[in-house]
């Protein structure tokens, strides 16, 4: 059974930073796609970036663009978002999920694995 847990989020000013981990267990990840989403409250839930975890393609909601960046660590099975000049509309319960394939789907729906999410916060 595929488990993710997530971890890092925080409260943080704006202009500030920090780094999301997903620890990815119970499966073998070479042939998934690691994705980021965020819902903010009263929001649907959307796409900031993924990661093919094999061949290391990336994409990014333009919302986010030159300030996040995603990562992976195979020999540790561990997704990163580390996300810098933060705005207080970057705040949301952000989540890690995956999907088997190989293509980078932007929709929640395609991807079948989720973890708890964790709280990022960024004031004014």
């Amino acid at each position: 059974q595929v488990q993710l847990v997530e971890s890092g989020g925080g409260l943080v000013q704006a202009g500030g930073s920090l780094r999301l981990s997903c620890a990815a267990s119970g499966r073998t990840f070479s042939s998934y796609v690691m994705g980021w989403f965020r819902q903010a409250p009263g929001k649907e839930r959307e796409f900031v970036a993924a990661i093919r975890w094999s061949g290391g393609s990336i994409y990014y909601a333009d919302s986010v663009k030159g300030r996040f960046t995603i990562s992976r660590d195979n020999a540790k099975n561990m997704v990163y978002l580390q996300m810098n000049s933060l705005k207080p509309e970057d705040t949301a319960v952000y989540f890690c999920a995956a999907r088997s394939g190989s293509y980078i789907y932007t929709g929640p729906g395609e991807y079948a694995y989720w973890g708890q999410g964790t709280q990022v916060t960024v004031s004014s």
